[in-house]
C-alpha cells in the first residue's frame, strides 16, 4: 500500500517524490523528458517558499539565486513605475532547479521512469493501472503532477480541457543589462511579458500572447516585431540582448480555467491542479506549497488506517482554502494588462495609487511556510 506512482517530474513532482520518499513509501516518478531540460517558466519563486525549502536541504544555495525584491510595470506605449515587493522572490532555471531536485530525490530513494510518457489511466477496485509508451504499471495511490496540461488531462476527461485556449507561451535566456533585484512586467498588445534575472549572470524572458497574433505575423520573429517591440523596453530589451537558445521554447493552450486537486481518484498538484496567470509570478511557489500539504497528508493517512475517501477531502479542501483566491485575484488583476487603456490604467494605479497597487500584488503571494 506504500506504493505510489507520480506522474510527470516538474518541481511539484519531485519534491513531493522526495518527501514520500524519505517517509519510507517506494516511489516513482514518470516524466517523458529526462534531466536537465528547459520548461516555459517565469522562473520566479515567492520567498514564502524559503523555510520549506531549507527545512528539507532543498533551498538551491549553490547557485546564489538573485534577491528580487522590486517590481517594474510598463505599459503598452511605455509608461512605466515601479513598486517594493513586500515579500519578494528569488530567481533560478527550471533547467537548473529540477535538476537540482532530481539529484536529491534520486539520493533519497526514489525511481525514475525517463523517457516514459503515461497514455492511460484506470482506476479499478482501489487500484490504479496507468500505461506508458513502454509498459503498465500498478499502484494504490497516483499523483498528477505533469504541469499544465497533458494527454492524462484528455483521458480524464478533465473539464478544462474541453475548451480551446488562446493563449501561447513563449520564453528565452538572454545575456542582457536587468537590474538583479527587479522583475519587470512588460505590457504589450494582447499580452505581457515577464523579466527577471535567474542564476550564473543570465536573465530569463517569458511572455504571454494570444495566438491570433501568431497566426497574423506567421512566425514568433515576425510577431515580436510587429507587437512587442512597440513597447519600447520591449525594443530595447530585444535589441540590446544577447539570446542564448537557438529558438524559443513554446508551449501552446495555456489554460487558466479551474480545475479540480482530486480527478477520478488522481491527487493533483502544481499547475495540474490550477493555474496561476503568469504575471503573478507564483506558479512555482504555489507548486512548491501544494507538494508540502499533499505529501504531509499522505504520510498521515497512511499512519492510520488508509481512507481514500477522507484524503481526497481533506485534500480537495486545503487546495482551495490555500489557492482559490490567489487564482481568482490572478485572473482579475490579468484584466489590467495586454491593451493600451488597461495597462496605463494598472501603471497610473503604482504611480498614484501604491498602496492599492501593493494590495493587489500581494494577493497573489502568500504567507511564508
Amino acid at each position: 500500500m506504500r506504493n505510489v506512482l507520480i506522474i510527470g517530474g516538474g518541481i511539484s513532482g519531485l519534491i513531493t517524490s522526495f518527501q514520500l520518499a524519505n517517509a519510507g513509501f517506494l516511489v516513482k516518478v514518470i516524466e517523458k523528458k529526462s534531466y536537465p531540460f528547459h520548461r516555459v517558466c517565469g522562473e520566479y519563486i515567492s520567498n514564502e517558499t524559503i523555510p520549506f525549502l531549507k527545512s528539507l536541504g532543498l533551498y538551491p544555495e549553490q547557485f546564489s539565486p538573485p534577491h528580487i525584491n522590486e517590481l517594474q510595470l510598463t505599459s503598452v506605449n511605455g509608461k512605466a513605475a515601479t513598486l517594493s515587493l513586500h515579500l519578494g522572490g528569488f530567481g533560478i532555471s527550471r533547467y537548473s532547479f529540477d535538476q537540482f531536485l532530481f539529484e536529491k530525490a534520486t539520493e533519497a530513494g526514489v525511481e525514475f521512469l525517463l523517457g516514459e510518457e503515461a497514455t492511460k489511466i484506470d482506476f479499478i477496485n482501489e487500484k490504479f493501472y496507468v500505461n506508458t509508451n513502454r509498459q503498465k504499471l500498478e499502484a494504490p495511490l497516483v499523483i498528477g503532477s505533469y504541469g499544465k496540461r497533458s494527454k492524462i488531462d484528455v483521458v480524464l476527461k478533465r473539464n478544462f480541457i474541453q475548451k480551446r485556449s488562446p493563449y501561447v507561451g513563449v520564453k528565452y535566456h538572454i545575456k542582457t543589462d536587468h537590474p538583479a533585484n527587479r522583475i519587470s512586467l512588460h505590457n504589450f498588445k494582447d499580452g505581457y511579458c515577464g523579466i527577471s534575472n535567474i542564476e550564473d549572470g543570465k536573465t530569463n524572458l517569458c511572455y504571454l500572447t494570444h495566438r491570433d497574433n501568431v497566426k497574423k505575423y506567421g512566425n514568433i520573429p515576425e510577431l515580436e516585431k510587429n507587437i512587442l517591440f512597440r513597447n519600447p523596453y520591449l525594443k530595447s530589451i530585444f535589441n540590446n540582448s544577447e539570446f542564448l537558445f537557438a529558438r524559443p521554447e513554446t508551449i501552446n493552450e495555456l489554460s487558466f480555467e479551474t480545475k479540480a486537486p482530486v480527478e477520478n481518484h488522481v491527487l493533483m498538484t502544481g499547475d495540474a491542479a490550477g493555474m496561476i496567470t503568469p504575471l503573478c509570478g507564483n506558479g512555482m511557489a504555489m507548486a512548491i506549497h501544494s507538494s508540502k500539504i499533499l505529501s504531509e497528508l499522505i504520510i498521515s493517512a497512511y499512519q492510520t488506517a488508509f481512507d481514500r475517501t477522507q484524503l481526497e477531502q481533506k485534500y480537495s479542501y486545503a487546495w482551495r482554502s490555500l489557492f482559490e483566491k490567489r487564482l481568482w485575484a490572478g485572473r482579475q488583476i490579468q484584466k489590467l494588462f495586454g491593451s493600451e487603456w488597461t495597462s496605463n490604467i494598472a501603471v497610473n494605479l503604482a504611480l498614484h495609487s501604491k498602496p492599492m497597487a501593493t494590495f493587489l500584488v500581494d494577493q497573489t503571494h502568500g504567507k511564508p511556510f
